[in-house]
C-alpha cells in the first residue's frame, strides 16, 4: 500500500522535500512508517523525542495502523516564530518571567491560567504536593497541546509550563500563558491548553497530610484520545 507523508518545519530540510510517497506492507503502523524514516536519515533521532504525527488530520499515536492512501503529517516541536516554551522544571516557577516572553506588540490579549498549590484537599490540610512525569512523553503531549492550540485558534506565543518534585504551599505548579491579537481566541486556546493539560498529559500529583499521603487519581480518558490510564496534574 502507498500513503503520503508530509514533512514540516525541519523535518524538511532533514529529508530535502515537503512531502513524500512510501510503499509499506499491509497492516503496517505509524512505528514502522517512523522506522523507514529512521534508517534512511541519520538525523531523524534528534526529533524522536518529541516527533507528533497526524494521521488523515488526526493525531496519532505510533501503533495506529495505516491504510493505502493515508495522508501522514510528521510534525517536529512547533516554533510559534521562536517564543514557544514547553517546559518541565524542577526549580520553581516564575510566572512574569515566562509573561514576558509571552508578550509582543502586534498582542491585544494575554490570557494566564496560573494554578497553585492550595492548603487543603476536602477537609484534610494539606502540607505539600509531589509532581512526577514520563517525561519524554509528557514533554510530547505538551508539544502535541500547543500544535493543536495553533490550528484552532489564531494566537500568537504559548508557553505550557508544569513544575515536577516538591511543590509547597502556594508555589505555582503550572503555568500557562496565550498571546494573541484578539483575547477571544487568546481566552479559549488558554482554557483548552489546561483541560487537555490534565487530560492526556503523563503527570502525578501525590498529596502529603499530617496522617498520610496519598496519590491523586482523575478522571480516565476516552479511549479515542489516548489508550492509557489517567493521569492527574
Amino acid at each position: 500500500m502507498q500513503v503520503k507523508v508530509l514533512f514540516f518545519g525541519q523535518l524538511k530540510d532533514v529529508v530535502g522535500a515537503a512531502e513524500d510517497r512510501v510503499e509499506l506492507p499491509e497492516g503496517a503502523s505509524v512505528d514502522d512508517l517512523l522506522a523507514h524514516y529512521r534508517k534512511r536519515f541519520p538525523r531523524w533521532e534528534q526529533f524522536r523525542p518529541s516527533l507528533a504525527v497526524a494521521v488523515n488530520q488526526e493525531y496519532a499515536d505510533g501503533a495506529a495502523r495505516l491504510r493505502g492512501g493515508d495522508e501522514v503529517a510528521l510534525l517536529p516541536p512547533v516554533s510559534g516564530g521562536g517564543h514557544d516554551r514547553v517546559e518541565l522544571p524542577r526549580a520553581p516557577i516564575v510566572p512574569q518571567e515566562i509573561l514576558a516572553g509571552v508578550k509582543a506588540p502586534a498582542d491585544g490579549a494575554v490570557v494566564v491560567f496560573d494554578g497553585i498549590v492550595r492548603n487543603h484537599s476536602g477537609d484534610r490540610p494539606t502540607l505539600y504536593l509531589d509532581y512526577e512525569a514520563y517525561e519524554p512523553m509528557a514533554l510530547r503531549q505538551m508539544e502535541e497541546i500547543v500544535a493543536e492550540v495553533r490550528t484552532r485558534w489564531a494566537v500568537d506565543r504559548i508557553a505550557l509550563v508544569h513544575r515536577l518534585g516538591r511543590l509547597q504551599i502556594g508555589e505555582t505548579s503550572v503555568f500557562i500563558a496565550v498571546s494573541a491579537p484578539h483575547r477571544a481566541d487568546a481566552f479559549d486556546a488558554c482554557r483548552h491548553a489546561i483541560e487537555r493539560l490534565k487530560r492526556v498529559v503523563p503527570i502525578w500529583k501525590k498529596e502529603y497530610f499530617a496522617d498520610g499521603a496519598v496519590w491523586v487519581e482523575g478522571e480516565r480518558p476516552a479511549a479515542a484520545e489516548i489508550a492509557s490510564p489517567r493521569w492527574h496534574s
